[in-house]
């Protein structure tokens, strides 16, 4: 194992039909493959050790004496490998014979369990050979040992394992439902499902849905190449899915060995079962655990062999539409709700011409379309402040105008220039009072409009200034109702494009542009040329590392090893091990420093499954320590 992640193998080997040598030997060389290369437990199909189209084969005492010869044999020839593996057998148990899975690992047979549930229709006559394995926990003898066979979990480290055959997985309620209730994280399944047309998508989704429905991992391997195709054809599925998400699937259809292989992360599935108190442990005396021995060593350079999303908030591909529409609604809803029960039909909005703004003014007058309202309803405000710059002004006039909203522009500066004289502050001093000065103007003028347009302010601070605590208390920090308080800034990107392709074309440029346009909150002087100075990522660190942290953190609960450890991976080429401790250090610093600004947030919609609502999912002391999670970054950086 790799910092707690479980490399796991699904194998679909060449199938020799009941040539148990030739089946023993090949399933030998891959294990030894597979133990190269790290895998941790590696499940092979049903029957694999002849092949599942014997047919009546099945009962003759040749086949059956080379069976338990050829899982000898298996045992014996691994001895030096550390991979445990999982093959199907057809063995005989009190004169009778019962479709079996057989656990080996470094040179000895660990356990004997078996498929519960034949089918018998349509194609499958399993019932004409096999009994159904509800054999009570006992033992069996294979060669000169007694093997533990029964209803057994295999237990690698502290990760449990279950095991069930095929036909087991469609049942109402498939043994591995109770396996993962009594401990088991990861599940396998030993298959020889034929191919039939449309039957392989219900497969996949099948796996996925009960990995999800036990916040487990599920290892699927079927028979492929070399079954016999007299009636059916096998395509040789192999499919590792975890907590409801497809990990790693193989292209089917070809001859010879294949197999995938994933790092499954335990520490997330345990996570979510100690988070979820829906999932209820039931110990049940049934189960034996038999203890497998891990694989030595923890070496966190490397790789892993999975996704590591580095932007994990943002969906890719062909859903990335799906999501922002769906996020868009929410954001809708939740807005358009409160406006029902608040009888208001006039909202404020400070627009910046950076990118919250500018999703908070979309939003809004998508809310204003959906409920009829008329769009001059919407009072856009922008407030030039001694740090405002032609591009942002510009882009934030003509997106309102563009929207058809109301504008209105109020000089923040008189203002401010009093207050520091009233404050007795040199404004020559760029420092925090200069900043707060002007944030907290701009959320007084604001509140104030709404007063006179009996309307309501609406936020437009991130889920990842929140988290961060980048906000200035009681100015930007400050609404009546904020739309992106769900939102991470990677994903606010997102859904601005999303809005962007589906404006006209002086819109779509205006958007496109807002997406270029450095992130600032733009309280500095611009430099001499008019550009932005202020910039928000080189003062409290890139945001697509923020929300790498603050999704792993929020979300799993994981430690800053931890993090750090998968961060090195995710941008690996991109940001050196110095640069990601850095703010992870101040990720970690500010994020409890900032927690009493998100004590007293205001209202706003979730959207995903991360969130700080101090009335939801993120319930925190705003006095807590970090030192235990600095001093661990502060360890990590000692041994680089």
């Amino acid at each position: 194992m790799i910092r707690n992640f479980l490399r796991t193998a699904a194998v679909s080997p060449q199938v020799f039909l009941a040539d148990t040598d030739a089946n023993v030997n090949n399933i030998i060389d891959i294990v030894k493959q597979l133990d190269t290369d790290g895998v941790d437990v590696a499940v092979f199909p049903e029957l694999s050790v002849t092949g599942y189209t014997c047919g009546d084969l099945f009962q003759n005492s040749r086949l059956l004496d080379s069976v338990e010869t050829g899982l000898l044999k298996l045992a014996h020839d691994t001895a030096g490998c550390s991979t445990a593996f999982i093959v199907g057998a057809p063995i005989r148990i009190d004169g009778k014979l019962y479709n079996c899975a057989v656990s080996i690992q470094n040179g000895q047979i660990v356990v004997v369990t078996g498929k519960k549930n034949l089918p018998n229709y349509g194609e499958f006559y399993e019932k004409r050979w096999f009994e159904p394995f509800v054999i009570k926990p006992g033992s069996i003898t294979i060669g000169d040992s007694q093997i533990p066979a029964g209803d057994i979990l295999l237990q690698y480290g502290d990760v449990k394992i279950g095991i069930e055959i095929c036909e087991d997985l469609w049942t109402p309620i498939p043994p591995s439902s109770y396996q993962a209730v009594n401990g088991a994280q990861i599940l396998v399944n030993l298959s020889a499902s034929d191919s039939v047309a449309g039957k392989y998508e219900y497969i996949k989704n099948l796996v996925a849905q009960q990995s999800g429905r036990t916040i487990a991992a599920y290892v699927y391997a079927s028979a492929g190449y070399g079954e016999s195709t007299t009636d059916l054809v096998f395509d040789g599925k192999t499919i590792i899915a975890e907590n409801g998400n497809i990990l790693n699937i193989n292209q089917r259809w070809q001859r010879g060995n294949q197999w995938v292989v994933s790092d499954i992360d335990i520490d997330a599935l345990n996570h979510d079962r100690m988070y979820k108190s829906s999932f209820e442990s039931r110990l049940s005396p049934d189960y034996q655990v038999v203890k497998l021995s891990p694989r030595h060593g923890n070496d966190d350079n490397r790789l892993l062999k999975r996704s590591l999303d580095p932007m994990p908030f943002v969906p890719k591909g062909t859903t990335l539409d799906d999501r922002c529409s769906e996020i868009v609604n929410i954001q809708v809803g939740g807005l358009a709700r409160r406006l029902d029960a608040t009888h208001t039909k006039s909202v404020v909005i400070g627009v910046s011409g950076g990118l919250d703004s500018t999703l908070a003014l979309l939003v809004a007058a998508a809310t204003f379309d959906s409920l009829g309202l008329d769009r001059k309803g919407i009072l856009g405000v922008t407030m030039p402040g001694f740090g405002t710059t032609g591009r942002t002004r510009d882009n934030a006039v003509g997106l309102m105008k563009a929207l058809g909203i109301t504008h209105r522009e109020i000089s923040i500066a008189p203002a401010v220039n009093q207050h520091f004289k009233d404050i007795n502050h040199d404004p020559a001093n760029h420092d925090t009072t200069y900043e707060n000065s002007q944030a907290r103007q701009r959320t007084y003028l604001l509140m104030d409009l709404a007063n006179q347009a009996g309307g309501m302010v609406v936020g437009t601070g991130d889920l990842s200034e929140l988290a961060l605590g980048w906000a200035t208390y009681n100015g930007d920090h400050m609404s009546m109702y904020g739309v992106n308080a769900g939102v991470p800034k990677t994903l606010i990107r997102s859904l601005v494009i999303y809005f962007a392709n589906k404006a006209d074309d002086e819109t779509r440029r205006i958007l496109l542009d807002i997406t270029d346009t450095p992130i600032s909150p733009e309280l500095i002087p611009a430099d001499e040329k008019g550009n932005i100075t202020q910039k928000t990522e080189d003062l409290v660190g890139p945001y697509e590392l923020h929300d790498f942290f603050i999704y792993h953190f929020l979300r799993f609960g994981r430690s800053p090893r931890s993090i750090f450890f998968l961060a090195r991976q995710a941008f690996d080429g991109k940001y050196d091990d110095t640069t990601i401790l850095r703010w992870l250090r101040t990720f970690t610093r500010r994020f409890f420093t900032q927690q009493f600004k998100r004590s007293c947030m205001p209202d706003g919609p979730k959207v995903g499954s991360v969130t700080l609502s101090p009335r939801g999912d993120w319930r925190m002391p705003s006095d807590a320590s970090s030192s235990i999670w600095l001093k661990e970054i502060d360890e990590i950086a000692c041994s680089l």
